[in-house]
């Protein structure tokens, strides 16, 4: 316990002192994420290098508490940590295509598959299935890993949402893989938990600063790291025994992954790509029938929260039933929110010769991209 309780206070220290530094010299850099006339919500440039302080204080105490020596797939983590970091950063500096991105991120699959072994290869009862073919196991642990990246990359989109959904899902993790008394994996989800509770600080409306690709898609690959050991090892645990554990998993990630994927669909049924930007995501929703980045983060963590509770007490319904249920649930809500007339449409305005987007008052006036 000790372990775990310096691992997220060693995080959250220096992703606490280390912002500050960051804002600084975003300012006297000139590295702002400027407002635009299509996606982003923000009124005025605000850094987007917050990512850089969460991966700093994530790896450090990775490195200095994670026992490296005692699991053999942790190096591989540590270097998937590390690839995704400089996609994130050189995206949020320079931009990179879509195509260059998705690259990266399947270059980071192969590497967790093939070298650490991070696979699922056991569907625990799914549509009647358990085990399952090594082929279709590298195609869903693939499929896995890009959605899940993808989800929090593409959540971010209101200030303290992303992290927030990811504070609760490395905590939940990390305390399950404590209890078990498997300390590497409870590193993983104390650790980022610590340095997203500080980055929180400084995101929650108004923003000073946003996490940026270096942050969201870092917290993709912990969280995908962290649900795919969870769907592998965790029939095998005895100290808390989980006997629809697909089913919580999913309910763990169910607002960001229900969201990508709902928007993925949406975004291929009219014809374009899965990673082109639009304004249908849940936060979008939420803040064109006038309520406030807090309330819609409020709402979004009470509900992940809620589903968590639902899907730990309704286990013994079996997972089919249980994933059914939740993903019904989502749709249900997706369908009553757009029953609820549009009170704060988005409109374009023209302000010093910089167009962007605005609405009749702060509703929109910060957060990040997608």
């Amino acid at each position: 316990m000790e372990q775990m309780l310096f691992a997220g206070i060693l995080a959250f220290l220096i992703t606490l002192f280390s912002i500050p530094k960051i804002i600084y010299v975003s300012e006297k850099k000139n590295l702002f994420d400027n407002p635009d006339a299509v996606r982003k919500l923000h009124t005025r440039p605000i850094s987007s290098l917050g990512g850089t302080g969460i991966f700093l204080g994530f790896i450090v105490s990775v490195l200095l508490t994670g026992n490296l020596s005692g699991i053999a797939e942790y190096p591989y983590y540590v270097a998937s940590f590390i690839l995704i970091f400089f996609i994130g950063i050189k995206d949020d500096i320079v931009e990179i295509s879509a195509f260059k991105k998705f690259a990266g991120q399947s270059f980071i699959a192969f590497i967790l598959m093939f070298k650490a072994h991070l696979l699922i290869t056991d569907m625990h009862g799914f549509l009647g299935l358990t085990h399952i073919y090594a082929s279709f196991s590298f195609f869903l642990t693939f499929f896995t890993l890009i959605v899940v990246i993808n989800a929090f990359n593409l959540i971010d989109g209101i200030d303290g949402l992303a992290a927030s959904l990811g504070l609760i899902s490395a905590l939940v993790f990390g305390t399950f893989f404590l209890v078990n008394h498997d300390l590497p994996y409870a590193v993983l989800g104390f650790g980022f938990a610590g340095s997203l509770g500080a980055f929180l600080i400084y995101n929650f409306q108004p923003a000073k600063i946003f996490m940026g690709d270096t942050g969201s898609l870092l917290m993709g690959v912990v969280n995908s790291i962290l649900v795919i050991k969870f769907i592998s090892s965790g029939p095998g645990y005895t100290a808390f025994t989980l006997s629809a554990v697909p089913a919580i998993a999913f309910s763990i990630l169910l607002i960001p992954l229900m969201d990508t994927l709902r928007v993925f669909a949406i975004r291929i049924l009219h014809r374009r790509s899965p990673f082109s930007a639009d304004r249908n995501h849940i936060h979008h929703l939420l803040l064109e029938r006038g309520l406030t980045h807090k309330t819609i983060v409020f709402m979004c963590v009470a509900a992940n929260i809620l589903s968590i509770a639902a899907a730990f007490l309704l286990q013994n319904i079996g997972t089919t039933w249980l994933i059914t249920g939740l993903a019904a649930c989502f749709f249900i809500i997706i369908y009553s929110i757009r029953k609820v007339p549009v009170k704060l449409p988005m409109r374009v305005i023209k302000i010093d010769s910089n167009i962007y987007s605005d609405s009749e008052d702060d509703n929109f006036a910060s957060a990040g991209s997608i």
